[in-house]
């Protein structure tokens, strides 16, 4: 997700952009950011993901949020944008300002930009945490195979594990299923000194 900040803005006036808007915006501190457009590779991870979890959870009470789901972020009001988000169980939204937003997801997935990332490393992160059901976060790297997953554990510490192998089965506590990387970046065409790109024999 790319961002683009303006400055200026009351909770009000915010409120009143995003009903009628067609971009994403997220609010913090009277400031605005606009939340739209993404690279093809970071759209193909997307879909990626969403398409294999949908996947994955069929015929279980769990649901997939798109990008455009709005979510309760306690520590930084109103509610945030993240590029998916699930639940097993029933979904639980809050009015606020006249719009819906989500307030119990259990997993939440960020495509890392590079104008983003040490926003979704760092802050928003923080805000997310704020979130009572949350027990997973990962972030995906859109020019390398990478994942880095962070687990909640009973004593509120979040422990953190890197994927970046192909290969490599990425176990997904929070909605109890597994995925490879390759699945999640099939398709994907790595930026670098040496562009890859998955192949179905990188997926055998």
């Amino acid at each position: 997700m790319s961002a683009q900040i303006k400055p200026g803005y009351s909770l009000e006036d915010y409120f009143e952009l995003e009903r009628n808007s067609q971009e994403k915006w997220e609010w913090f501190n009277g400031e605005i950011f606009c939340m739209s457009g993404v690279s093809p590779n970071h759209g193909l991870a997307e879909v990626n993901f969403a398409a294999l979890l949908s996947n994955k959870l069929q015929g279980r009470n769990c649901r997939v949020f798109p990008a455009d789901v709005r979510i309760k972020t306690p520590a930084a009001p109103p509610y945030r944008y993240a590029d998916l988000s699930v639940l097993c169980g029933e979904p639980v939204y809050e009015n606020i300002g006249g719009i819906e937003a989500l307030t119990n997801p259990a997993l939440i997935i960020e495509i890392l930009s590079p104008s983003t990332e040490a926003y979704d490393r760092g802050d928003k992160f923080t805000y997310y945490k704020s979130i009572p059901s949350l027990v997973e976060y990962l972030l995906v790297a859109q020019h390398r195979p990478h994942v880095s997953q962070f687990i909640k554990q009973d004593d509120g510490t979040w422990n953190q594990r890197e994927v970046n192998d192909l290969s490599e089965s990425l176990y997904l506590t929070a909605i109890d299923c597994t995925l490879r990387l390759g699945e999640v970046d099939r398709g994907i065409e790595f930026t670098g000194s040496k562009p890859t790109l998955v192949s179905p024999e990188q997926l055998a």
